[in-house]
């Protein structure tokens, strides 16, 4: 079964949830900002897919950080800053178990499903 990560009231999030519903794909919803996640997984997505993919910076959780924040956030100890600020994360992350996808494209999505 597929995952997709996100935040509930996101509507990017929102869409892939009904792509994804409506294609009859099973999968589970889990929503970082009341579930949380841990570092290593934080630290695994980055590994695989980069900051540049993985880091929200037009988020207004961005632009809220300091530069010593902005910098970690690029640097080598991400993981910890995204952990503790979810919204930081673009949106969604689709995890098939073999692969990660991060935001949604309905073409994407059915290339990849």
């Amino acid at each position: 079964m597929f995952t997709l990560y996100g935040i509930k009231n996101c509507d990017t999030v929102k869409k892939a949830r009904r792509w994804l519903e409506d294609n009859n794909v099973e999968f589970a919803f889990h929503d970082f900002r009341a579930e949380g996640l841990s570092q290593d997984q934080v630290q695994a997505w980055l590994d695989e897919l980069g900051h540049a993919v993985l880091v929200n910076k037009r988020s207004t959780t961005w632009k809220q950080l300091d530069d010593a924040q902005k910098d970690q956030a690029l640097g080598d100890d991400a993981a910890a800053l995204l952990v503790e600020h979810p919204t930081l994360i673009k949106r969604p992350v689709l995890d098939t178990g073999k692969q990660r996808q991060v935001g949604f494209s309905a073409a994407n999505y059915q290339a990849l499903l």
